[in-house]
């Protein structure tokens, strides 16, 4: 099987974010496996408006020209790993609009995440977890949690100075199971898609 193409979706779009050290930091650990290359996906690059559709694209094609370059980007991935800030006790705005302007492109596929925050976005990544069910899509049991001390040490707001390579002793296996889980559902999740679109030809 050819390797998973994976994106590293930064959840933030804020001048002052954080949230590249750590998309930058996974990137990296996912592109060392073997199984997977990897490729960072900012929805900075998308601009984005705020969902006005008359649905969903699994019940009416997108009108807004950048909401079809954004469907397009995110259907040439296997699976994802969202790097999640959390606000509220919840995902930004930014994600839940992005995730929003697509349904089809999601289905069937496999994420991981890397959050970050005084509870390592422990909250905000459960709520991402609910979210995919209803995109019908697989989480990853494991995820990676930037928290506490070691999120005030590598964030600059902060007065952190450490790179997030410096924290690997608290996060690494977690990043480790959660990458093999990655692996297993991209995996497993690819073939039942190739499968099914081979059988629906079949049928024609």
């Amino acid at each position: 099987m050819s390797k998973l193409k994976i994106g590293v979706i930064i959840s933030s779009t804020r001048p002052t974010r954080f949230g590249e050290l750590p998309a930058k930091w996974i990137l990296d650990k996912a592109n060392e496996r073997p199984e997977i290359e990897a490729e960072l996906v900012d929805l900075r690059d998308f601009d984005l408006p705020f969902f006005d559709e008359v649905a969903s694209n699994a019940w009416a094609p997108s009108q807004n020209a950048n909401a079809v370059k954004w469907q397009n980007k995110i259907s040439e991935f296997d699976g994802y790993i969202f790097v999640v800030a959390e606000y509220n006790r919840a995902i930004t705005g930014a994600l839940k609009n992005a995730i929003d302007q697509a349904y089809v492109n999601w289905n069937k596929k496999t994420f991981g995440a890397v959050g970050y925050g005084s509870v390592g976005g422990a909250r905000a990544i459960e709520n991402l977890r609910t979210i995919g069910v209803e995109l019908q899509m697989v989480s990853t049991r494991s995820a990676v949690h930037i928290a506490g001390a070691d999120f005030m040490s590598v964030h600059p707001g902060f007065g952190g100075t450490k790179a997030i390579s410096e924290i690997e002793g608290s996060i690494g296996n977690s990043a480790t199971d959660m990458l093999d889980q990655l692996v297993w559902w991209g995996e497993a999740t690819k073939a039942a898609r190739a499968e099914e679109a081979a059988t629906a030809k079949a049928a024609e």
